[in-house]
């Protein structure tokens, strides 16, 4: 089967496997997207929004404003030239030598500096984070202490230590937030969020 054929086909099984289930119409695409990411339908109750979360990314992304991403996998997976096509770029710092030397120094991770090195970007941003809760924390942080307005931010990461609370941490402080509540995610996960957003903007266009 072609790439498109299996897509295709793939969707028909999520379709044919959710039954009479009804999702919330803005989130219906996304919530497929990430199903098929992860052939995991766990995504379709542990996926929360802030209110009209789907058309906040949407017009951030039509707007021109650029992704952060936590890990090279997460920017990697995004579309980068439908994403060009509205004006924006991915970023992701966690590589960078400075990023590295100054997270020694200070003995924080490399995804809190990152982060801080990301909120001096002076374009409008969306956060795609994917792996590291500390990520979240320090994007929490810098909202709280108004350093930091971001678009939307995208709260997936994965894993057992401070998962579950940095989650939750996002929802009490972002005005904008896509979260997979629970352990549950990843970079495949933040990167299929973003590539719903361009999917359904690319759909409107078409």
């Amino acid at each position: 089967m072609k790439p498109m054929e299996i897509e295709r086909r793939s969707l028909e099984i999520i379709a044919e496997e959710l039954g009479d289930r009804k999702l919330d119409p803005e989130y219906d695409l996304l919530i497929r997207r990430v199903i098929h990411t992860t052939a995991d339908f766990e995504y379709a109750d542990a996926l929360a929004f802030s209110e009209h979360a789907m058309l906040k990314l949407t017009d951030a992304i039509r707007n021109g404003c650029d992704i952060v991403t936590d890990t090279t996998m997460a920017m990697a997976g995004i579309n980068k030239k439908a994403l060009k096509r509205f004006g924006g770029a991915v970023h992701c710092f966690i590589a960078d030598e400075d990023v590295f030397e100054e997270a020694k120094a200070r003995g924080v991770t490399r995804s809190t500096v990152s982060m801080e090195k990301a909120a001096k970007l002076e374009k409008k941003l969306v956060f795609a984070i994917g792996n590291a809760p500390t990520a979240l924390f320090s994007l929490c942080e810098m909202m709280r202490g108004g350093k930091l307005n971001p678009e939307m931010v995208i709260g997936v990461p994965v894993g057992f230590v401070n998962v579950v609370e940095a989650k939750e941490e996002l929802m009490n402080t972002a005005k904008h937030y896509i979260v997979a509540r629970g352990r549950k995610g990843g970079s495949n996960v933040a990167a299929a969020i973003v590539n719903a957003a361009l999917y359904q903007l690319s759909a409107r266009e078409a």
